[in-house]
């Protein structure tokens, strides 16, 4: 059971560090900020009040990330999940 937890933990150690790692190269790559991301998706209508509108699919949001910026799937994928609240 002990080695379970241990394993488990690293496992999401390295889930959290690949998700931040994504983040930062987005940054590098697009010499945008998350906080300036989450603004142009506000401005796009996608968000209000710093949650997604009813309604909006994370497609719409992915797709805009990929043509706007072009940001692979995987990348757009975590952008929109940073958009969406996920911190970690």
């Amino acid at each position: 059971m002990i080695l379970e937890n241990i394993i488990k933990s690293i496992n999401q150690n390295k889930i959290n560090m690949s998700f931040q790692t994504y983040i930062k190269n987005i940054e590098e790559k697009t010499e945008k900020s998350r906080s300036d991301f989450e603004r142009l998706a506000a401005e796009k209508g996608f968000t209000e009040d710093g949650k997604i509108k009813k309604g909006i699919k994370a497609t719409e949001i992915i797709n805009w990330l990929k043509e706007d910026f072009e940001l692979g799937h995987g990348h757009a994928t975590a952008m929109y999940a940073y958009i969406n609240g996920k911190r970690e």
